[in-house]
């Protein structure tokens, strides 16, 4: 993997000029993001950065993933910034509507771009279901999705997210991640090697 979540392209397809035409419809849109995050000395907007990121971390985890998965993976945070946070309560419930209309909204606007593209509705359906992340625990593909979210955000927000959040918040929303994974993403994380504060938080989470 390229530094700063920068691949070197997605593998032949049997449709790869469809795939590439997709991915680059996805990154069109998440290039929009006016936030941005700063890699190596290049602001990049944060959602592009994301999903680069995302199928960099698919394309180690499971390099065999299937085009669904890759598409999903690519798409999972597709416009994230048209629903923000602050727009809903701050509580539990309001959690769970902001968190449950962003997967429809990343699921609709991938949809609307496979289509495009060229996809049959059996892929768009199939991508669909696994941006909203239906079947976890069930569904291989859908774990697996879930897996590399957890394996990026412990690369590479861990340590941003710990800044803006009481510790002992951190370290339970640690142990809630590392019950999502499953026992392969679980060995995956820790063969990452995560150093200082974040190294730390995760090894508080599993003593605990």
């Amino acid at each position: 993997m390229a530094e700063g979540g920068r691949s070197a392209g997605p593998p032949v397809h049997s449709e790869g000029s469809r795939f590439e035409r997709a991915i680059a419809r996805i990154d069109e849109v998440n290039s929009g993001d006016a936030r941005t995050i700063h890699v190596d000395g290049v602001e990049e907007p944060r959602e592009l950065l994301y999903g680069r990121r995302m199928s960099d971390a698919l394309e180690q985890f499971e390099p065999n993933a299937s085009e669904a998965l890759r598409l999903a993976v690519r798409a999972q945070h597709i416009a994230r910034w048209r629903i923000p946070r602050d727009d809903f309560p701050r509580d539990r419930a309001g959690y769970k509507r902001w968190r449950t209309g962003l997967m429809q909204m990343h699921a609709d606007l991938a949809a609307g771009i496979l289509r495009e593209v060229g996809y049959d509705d059996d892929l768009v359906d199939r991508v669909g279901q696994l941006i909203r992340k239906q079947g976890i625990k069930r569904d291989p593909e859908a774990q697996t999705l879930e897996d590399v979210v957890c394996l990026v955000f412990l690369k590479h927000h861990l340590e941003e997210f710990a800044a803006d959040h009481e510790e002992a918040r951190i370290v339970e929303i640690l142990q809630k991640t590392w019950v999502k994974m499953s026992t392969r993403g679980q060995d995956a994380a820790l063969q990452m090697g995560l150093t200082g504060r974040g190294g730390e938080l995760v090894a508080q989470a599993l003593a605990g």
